[in-house]
């Protein structure tokens, strides 16, 4: 499964606590998040805010607080486009931006179009 802007959900740690079942190894696993994401991101985060994600494509409507607000999401979405590669516009600012934080996602991105 792969988001608009390149990034694996499969192995998005977010994604992976949604689907583990074992209630004390969900909270572990949240708090671990909030850690990295204050300290990588620089987002205030405890592991209460680590809320449910199916990934920016599904139509569940769980989706990670930064992924309801992603500009990225909001324009694929928009233009209803595959992913990002798919985009007029590729690469634009704000996906760049994602690029630096995962450079992975450029390549699938750009393998997944090829």
């Amino acid at each position: 499964m792969i988001a608009y802007c390149g990034l694996s959900c499969d192995t998005c740690s977010i994604h992976l606590a949604t689907l583990e079942q074992d209630p004390s190894r969900q909270q572990a696993m949240r708090e671990s998040i909030a850690k990295i994401c204050s300290e990588k991101y620089g987002m205030n985060l405890q592991a209460a805010d680590i809320n449910d994600c199916d990934g920016c494509r599904a139509t569940t409507g769980r989706l990670f607080s930064s992924c309801q607000t992603c500009k990225v999401r909001e324009c694929a979405g928009r233009k209803k486009i595959i992913n990002c590669a798919y985009c007029n516009d590729y690469a634009c600012a704000d996906l760049k931006a994602i690029f630096k934080l995962d450079p992975e996602a450029q390549t699938r991105l750009e393998s997944e179009f090829n």
